[in-house]
């Protein structure tokens, strides 16, 4: 029997900064895949330079960036001011679309002007307010805005149903707007939000995650080795390699699985998600510019979104990102897929005889989480419980929320800090 004080499960942006802001030297980083980085690995091919999704780093504490940057000597790290368009029909709206509506075809423009300013009206009341998301999106923004953007490209993206979701279930991330700011945005435009600039290093998103880790004992992480149950009364991790006592265990791995492993009785029904196919595709030459990613209500088309790489270092060849939802338990041929893609991106005009000449897929299973009322109350139980053996679950999919991966590092900062003496 192994003895540790700190045992972190996953090698992901979460686990490492646990590990890297621990000033106890007596802990163990337990990764079932060959390699760190989680879903933030970075892929190289054909001189292409793709993640294993869109990852732009949005940070609001400088000294958080600062501290990474400072673990990446030599590498090019490119600020850029995002340029985000919606296609809509024949245009590119200006993202959020409910901000932008005014450029819209004058007939839908008044339609969804129309429906924003009776939209308080029409509300639902008897509850005293929305009931889950879908109905948020109707009493905050009206019928024109809901069903031409908001409500379409969302459930592309969560592969679901929205009034299964809570209302808050994208917490700040969601681009909230009112009427005085949607009139106003029409003589001075304001779209900033969250994410209006971003920072990305030439090397890809695993250049962040080298950073953290430059901070963690390489001989304190274990590749290839996966937890397969943990004993919650005697503290005893078991793994696929042996069996190890801890005083504290840190979980990034979905909540629902670690539940699973520590047999706690719960309710199943309450945690669902969808995945997300991931295509990176490289093409023989330059495509669109100033534009660094698009969004896809359009519910003939099969992405959600797409993003140029390429547009970040202005490089020469076309590199897109796409994104294509599914619920958790459809098929996902890729083969089909991606024919499906290379003709939809022709016909939107992303390509235009291009030829693709170097590709990658990969699947994202959890992708986004279902932040229900029933996920978030039994995430609340079952958390209590854990916690009083030792577990703490954390980052996005351990604390089954919408998160920023600059969110992850600073919860896990938190973390090692609470379990100084």
């Amino acid at each position: 029997m192994e003895n540790v004080r700190h045992l972190i499960i996953g090698a992901g942006i979460t686990g490492l900064a646990t590990a890297a802001f621990l000033r106890d030297p007596d802990y163990l980083v337990l990764e079932a895949d060959t390699q760190i980085g989680g879903y933030c690995k970075t892929i190289t091919k054909d001189g292409f330079v793709w993640d294993y999704s869109g990852h732009f780093f949005h940070f609001k504490h400088p000294d958080i960036e600062a501290w990474l940057r400072a673990r990446m000597a030599g590498q090019n790290i490119r600020v850029v001011e995002k340029k985000t368009f919606i296609a809509y029909g024949d245009r590119k709206i200006d993202f959020p679309f409910q901000k932008n509506i005014h450029q819209l075809p004058q007939d839908e423009f008044i339609e969804c002007l129309h429906d924003v300013y009776f939209a308080k009206d029409a509300s639902p009341s008897a509850s005293g307010g929305p009931a889950n998301f879908k109905e948020m999106l109707y009493a905050r923004f009206g019928r024109g805005i809901a069903e031409k953007f908001l409500i379409p490209y969302n459930e592309k993206l969560y592969a679901c149903d929205l009034a299964t979701l809570d209302k808050d279930a994208m917490g700040r991330f969601f681009p909230h707007a009112n009427l005085t700011e949607i009139v106003r945005n029409m003589r001075a435009p304001d779209n900033a939000s969250y994410n209006a600039t971003f920072t990305y290093p030439e090397g890809g998103a695993i250049e962040y995650v080298k950073a953290i880790a430059r901070e963690v004992l390489p001989h304190n992480i274990a590749l290839e080795e996966a937890l397969v149950g943990i004993d919650l009364r005697t503290r005893v991790a078991k793994t696929t390699k042996r069996e190890v006592h801890y005083e504290r265990l840190v979980s990034s791995a979905p909540f629902h699985r670690l539940v699973e492993l520590c047999g706690l009785p719960h309710d199943a029904s309450a945690f669902s998600w969808n995945k997300v196919l991931v295509f990176n595709l490289g093409f023989d030459r330059k495509g669109a510019r100033d534009v660094h990613w698009v969004y896809y209500p359009n519910r003939a088309r099969s992405f959600y979104r797409i993003g140029y790489y390429d547009n970040i270092f202005d490089t020469d060849r076309m590199s897109l990102y796409v994104e294509l939802g599914y619920a958790r338990d459809a098929p996902v041929d890729i083969p089909s897929a991606l024919a499906r893609v290379l003709a939809d991106l022709e016909a939107e005009g992303v390509t235009s005889g291009h030829r693709l000449v170097a590709h990658h897929a990969v699947v994202m299973d959890p992708a986004y989480v279902h932040i229900t009322r029933e996920s978030m109350a039994e995430h609340r139980r079952l958390s209590r419980i854990l916690q009083a053996h030792g577990i703490y679950s954390a980052g996005r999919y351990g604390g089954w929320t919408y998160c920023s991966i600059e969110d992850n590092i600073v919860e896990a900062k938190a973390l090692a800090a609470d379990f100084e003496p």
